[in-house]
Parts: C-alpha cells; structure tokens; sequence
C-alpha cells in the first residue's frame, strides 16, 4: 500500500459525518490504513488514515499536523477501508464510529499492534538433529523432545507431562529448544484429523459448484433442511481453501453457536482457528485479530461483527443462519453483517456462502432475481428422517405451567425410550405477569409501557425492555390484598414443574440467565452430550444449530405469542422459529416427534407449515410482501427519535417530514411520524417515520443530504435520534 498524499485524511471517534484534513510529519510520511494521534479541539485522539490528498479545502495555515504516527505497517487493507466508507455511506453512519469500531478495543486506545500472547516452545535447528535415542540417562529430557515435534503451549505441555518447566529449561541451555509468544487460539489438534463422514450426492454437488467459483465473487444460498448436513458443506469447501493457502471467515449468529463451531473445525483441520465475539477479554480479542490479520490463522470463526476482520489471505465467507435477526445490529451503527459480508465478498472477488434451513426472503428474492445462486440440501444427511409435527389442540384442556397432559404424556414415552426431550418456550424468567386477584392490578415497569416478568422463585420483577429490577411486592399497593398471582409460564417455571413430575431425571434450563457466566454453555450443552441431562429447557438459544442426535421428542411449549405480531415480519420469524426448533428432534437414527401446544390448530400458518412445509410458506409471504409493497420489494428506512417527553419527537419527525419534502422526494414514501408500538421505554418517549421507495437508488438519494440536514436542526438537538436503513424491527 502507497503511503499517503501531502495531506492526510483522518478518521477519528466522532459522530462527525466525514474525515478531517491533518499534515504529515516532515520527518516521514503515513501510510494509508494506519493510526495517527492528532489533536481534535483540546484533546489528543487516535485516528486512523483513511487516505491522501494533496490540496486541502481547509486553508492551510489552519492544518494542524498529526502528533505522531502510531503504525509501521497499515493495519487495514484498501477493500476494507472501502468497505467501511461503503457501510458509512450506506447505513449514514459517521465514517470515523464505523473506522473505530472495525478495530479491537487495544487499538483504539492506541496500544501497539503487537501480540502479548502464551509462551510456547519449539525445536531449534540443533534440537531436530538430537537423536532422541541417545538420551537414555535422561528420560524426561527424551520424553519432552519428542513432544516437541509439534510446536507447543504453556498449556498442552501442563496436559502432557508434569513438572515440564525444570526439565524445558536445561533443553534451553543447551539450545535444543527456545521459547516464542503465540497469540491465545484455540490450540490445532496435534492427532489426525476426524473422520469426514462421506458426503451425499446433494452434498457433494454444493461443494463442487463452490469451489470451481473460488476465484470470483458470488453469492450461494444454501438452503438445507435442518439436519441435512449444512456443516459437512462447509468443511469441504474450506478444505479446498486451505489448500490454495487462502482464509476463510466463519459467522455465526450468537456466542452459544461458536464453541460448538469451533470444535467441529478443530476436529477437522489441524491448523490454528482465529475466534472473535464479545465475550473476549480486550487482550485476548486483539491477539485474535492480529493472527486473522496476519494470516497466522487460516480459518476465523466469529460473531456479527467479525465480519471486519481484516484478513491476509481471504478465499472465502460463510454466514451461518444467514435469516437470523442477530446478523443486524439494532443499536449505534445499525448494520447488517450478511449485506456487508456480501459486500465484502464483492471487493474482494471472492465467494460468499449463505447457509438455512429457513433462508429469509430477501435472500430467497435475490435468488430469484438471479442475484445469488441457490444450492439445495433436500433430505438429512446419514440415516436420519424427518420428524412427526402434530399440533396440540389444548383448547378446554387441564394445563399446569404451560405442560399439558398429552405433552407430559409423550416425555414419559421417550424418556422410557432412553431419548433425550427438549421443551421450548420463548420467554425468560418464571411469568411474564404478576396480577392482584382482588382488584385486577398488574406489576407495571415504571420507565416502559410494559408489564415487568417475575424472576428467581418470584422474589424478584424485571424488565425485558429496560433492565429494571425490584422486590416482588408482597401485597398489591392498590389494595393490600395479598393474594397475588404469577400470571403465565417462562422457562424457569418450567423447569420447576419439570422437577416435580421428573424427579428423578437430569434437567438443564438454556437461556440468557443460565448461560451469563463465561464457558456456562458449553458445560450445559456437555451434559446434554453426555446423557447425564435428559430433559433440555431453553429459549430460541437452542433453536439455532445445535446437534443434539440424542433428541427424539421436541415440545414447542407456547406458539401462540409469536402468531399474532403488529410486524410485518412476524409470521416469517415465527415460521422460521418452527422450523428450527422442530429440526432438533431425530437428528440421528431414530426417528424424531415434534408436538406444538396451542390455542389456535387451524391458524393458516401452522397449517401451510404443517401441509407443505417452509418452501411453500416463503413463495406465499413473498406474494403477499410484493402486493403490500413491502421488503424485499420496497427499500425502507426508518427514522426514530425519543425525548424525555412526549412531544419532543412528534416534532422533530414532523419537521424532518418537510425537510424531506422540500428536497424532493421523489419516489419515496413518506408515513408519518406515529408513535412507536412501545411509545415509553426506559423513561423515554419514542416516535417514528418510515420512509419506503420501489427504488432503492432514489431512497438513497434523499438520505445523504436530508440525514445533513437533520443534524443541522434546532429540534434535533433537544431529542435523541437515529436512521435505520433496511430495519429489521419495527418497533
């Protein structure tokens, strides 16, 4: 990469919409996608060189110059850097927020490049001559030797021999082995690599049509039931880019997905893996990025935004679970990392693979708009089937915490079956309502328009919105009676009602309360492996690849809350939901069952899904989108703002409604402004306004200076408000 121009343009940590002019040190000059430490106003401040001019529309005189520069070598490559104006561009986010939150926390506090991570040792040139043989006096010494073959951690050598350090050191003095520092990755396997389990004809057609396309960009829907084997596609096409000495980045929807992820890839490729996610310590994340950086891991495996990950070599993106809602980012910079990995892929001009059982439909509108190439995965994968899926009419029927008595039923089957049973229930915590029966007062959140959930036993209420907590009131402050009802089941009610009727058989609870700790689920879902957990309790965090081949019975506790949503995406996500929680059960030999408790059997969602399964769900919806002017066939934006009161928003939206009237909004739509669906939460007023356009050029097109011009206006100063483009919730 070229170093820069005369004049320096700096990104900085600012909710400035573009970059500042800086000039170079006499001395040297800087290289473009490396940091600077300039002054901004009174403060020093880390930026980063985005590129070089050499004229300035600032005078010259007033050109400060940059106080030091921070990099030898630039840590972000020309397609990144234009990949992070293309996202600032887009998503009208400040070009400097975007930069800096590409880059490790290390980074941005200006801490050197550089990786601090375990020691390791390996064999010097002298070593690999020693003929372990002739050590006959010292065993130890022998012992260690051989082991050093492969180079190894602190920690493997703790797992390979006791006392090792005393015995690493007089191999050191004689210069038969020295120390290095290795970033802390998860450590490559030093045994053969597993079994690959041979691929199906389906299987081995995705593979094949994939890697003949890994010198050009394009994009590969693979669309896969649940079960067929989406992983397996995966690895073999990253076999292939591990052999061209290229890189593959791997993401995932959640934190969950990413142990199970990387002991897959770990058992399959004996080389170091690169993981990135947000529950990484600061140090730990930069040695992790460092190493995707500098090619030192072949393969990075990671969350949402790991998607800027810079990469040496790339040959390859997969997004896993490409439909899932945690691929967007809802608050700050509200991206979308399977747009912006397919972005990425196009700069690049490398493939880009999209994997679901339950594709969203804008990825299913791309295909047939000839935009993406689809690549099928019809049946399971080995001997598996598909399962059963009946509905549970529970109407009139006796229900204790949700468990109906046929569901009870059907876990005693399969557990006398020696199967495993997983329950799903969508909602955290032991009931979303606490009611007085005598005068019919419910527990209300003081900062949202939202009941408060009872938590921990009922002792304690929590919002889901805000985060309030409190002591459950032991009698109603309305009218003191003290006969309080927990109104509902969550998944800690329903683990409780398990304990009574199971009493004798393991059973774990999944969700965001159970799994906080750091490594908690990965020693839950242990249990499960292991058989000593027979019975799963959990939230959508078990919907979304997990393999569990022990599982024969899936009991979807409560379908009813997702079917009835004010979002127009709400029957798409309840219809994946199904569909991903229905593919855990039988996902090995044994033949799986799904039973969907609810009060309504003959809703057509449940029928279509039921009958004719997704496929035909999806071609449906998408009919319906079309004529309703809807995504994928409308571009929208959605124009938020919330204040301490109400009027504050309404306001603003309004004014910013004949902003962008006068600057000619043609072909956009402009609805508006409305109250949001939660119009208080967190103690704050939220109002709304949707802009939507059959052109997505000409949505874009008012955006750049409209966007300008709302933060010029005097209303906009008194309310806090943000632009989603391309939202994804609507509230």
């Amino acid at each position: 990469m070229k170093p820069a121009g005369r004049i320096l343009r700096v990104a900085v940590p600012s909710p400035l919409r573009k970059s500042l002019d800086y000039l170079p040190l006499q001395s040297e000059k800087s290289l473009t996608g490396g940091r600077v430490r300039v002054n901004l106003g009174r403060r020093s401040v880390v930026g980063l060189v985005l590129d070089g001019a050499e004229e300035s529309v600032v005078d010259g005189a007033r050109l400060k110059q940059v106080s030091a520069y921070l990099d030898v070598d630039p840590l972000l490559s020309k397609n990144l850097l234009q990949l992070l104006a293309w996202a600032s561009d887009y998503y009208q986010h400040p070009i400097g927020e975007v930069v800096f939150g590409a880059l490790p926390g290390l980074l941005r506090q200006g801490h050197p490049a550089e990786v601090k991570g375990g020691e390791a040792w390996r064999l010097t040139v002298a070593g690999m001559e020693v003929d372990v043989a002739s050590l006959k006096r010292s065993p130890r010494q022998a012992a260690l030797l051989s082991l050093l073959g492969n180079e190894m951690a602190a920690e493997a050598l703790d797992a390979a021999q006791d006392g090792w350090r005393p015995v690493m050191r007089k191999l050191v003095e004689k210069g038969w082995v020295e120390s290095v520092e290795r970033p802390r990755l998860p450590s490559p396997q030093i045994v053969a690599p597993s079994f690959s389990p041979p691929l199906n004809a389906a299987q081995q057609d995705a593979v094949s049509t994939v890697t003949a396309a890994l010198d050009a960009f394009g994009v590969f829907l693979l669309d896969g039931v649940t079960g067929s084997g989406k992983t397996e596609v995966y690895l073999g096409i990253i076999d292939a880019v591990l052999a061209r000495g290229q890189q593959a980045l791997v993401l995932a929807p959640e934190i969950g997905l990413t142990p199970q992820l990387v002991a897959r890839f770990q058992e399959r490729f004996p080389v170091p893996i690169a993981v990135l996610h947000s529950g990484l310590s600061d140090r730990e994340r930069l040695c992790a990025w460092l190493a995707a950086k500098n090619g030192d891991a072949p393969i990075v495996i990671g969350t949402r935004s790991a998607v800027f990950t810079p990469l040496a070599r790339p040959g390859l993106i997969v997004l896993d679970e490409e439909h899932d809602l945690s691929f967007k980012q809802q608050e700050g910079f509200r991206y979308s990392a399977r747009d912006v990995a397919v972005k990425r892929a196009q700069l690049e001009g490398l493939p880009v693979l999209l994997g679901s059982a339950t594709p969203s439909l804008e990825s299913l509108y791309n295909v047939e708009q000839g935009r993406y190439t689809r690549l099928e995965l019809p049946e399971r994968a080995g001997e598996a089937s598909h399962p059963d899926i009946a509905v549970l009419d529970v109407r009139k029927q006796p229900m204790r915490d949700g468990l109906s008595t046929a569901l009870v039923n059907a876990m005693r089957r399969h557990l006398e079956a020696d199967g495993q049973v997983l329950l799903f229930l969508n909602r955290r915590g032991y009931a979303p309502t606490l009611l007085c029966h005598a005068c019919g007062w419910v527990a209300k959140c003081k900062r949202c328009d939202a009941h408060m959930t009872l938590f921990a036993g009922k002792s304690r209420l929590r919002c889901h919105h805000c985060g309030a907590e409190r002591a459950a009131e032991p009698a109603c402050p309305e009218c003191q009676a003290t006969e309080l009802l927990a109104m509902g089941a969550g998944t800690e009610r329903l683990e409780e009602r398990l304990r009574q009727v199971f009493p004798d058989t393991g059973i774990i609870r999944i969700d965001r309360d159970t799994t906080r700790r750091k490594g908690a689920m990965q020693s839950l879902l242990d249990s499960v492996h292991d058989g000593s957990s027979r019975i799963l309790v959990g939230t959508q965090m078990l919907a979304k690849g997990h393999h569990f081949p022990n599982v024969t019975l899936v009991g979807m506790v409560d379908v009813d809350q997702s079917l009835f949503s004010a979002d127009f995406r709400g029957l798409e996500r309840v219809a994946q939901l199904i569909v991903q929680v229905a593919g855990r059960a039988g996902r090995a030999e044994r033949r799986g069952q799904v039973l969907i408790q609810t009060h309504h059997p003959d809703h057509p969602l449940l029928q279509v899904l039921l009958r004719d399964g997704y496929p035909t769900f999806a071609k449906a919806a998408l009919e319906e989108r079309r004529q309703a002017q809807l995504p994928p066939f409308h571009a929208m934006a959605l124009l938020r703002a919330e204040a301490v009161d109400a009027d504050g928003p309404l306001r603003f939206l309004q004014r910013a409604r004949e902003l962008a009237a006068a600057e000619g909004a043609r072909g956009v739509q402009i609805l508006g402004p409305v109250p949001a669906p939660m119009e208080r939460r967190a103690g704050r007023f939220r109002a709304q306004l949707l802009l939507s356009a059959a052109n997505r050029g000409a949505l874009h097109r008012l955006l750049t200076p409209w966007v300008l011009q709302l933060e010029a206006e005097k209303l906009g100063r008194k309310v806090r408000w943000s632009l989603d483009v391309d939202p994804q919730e609507m509230f």
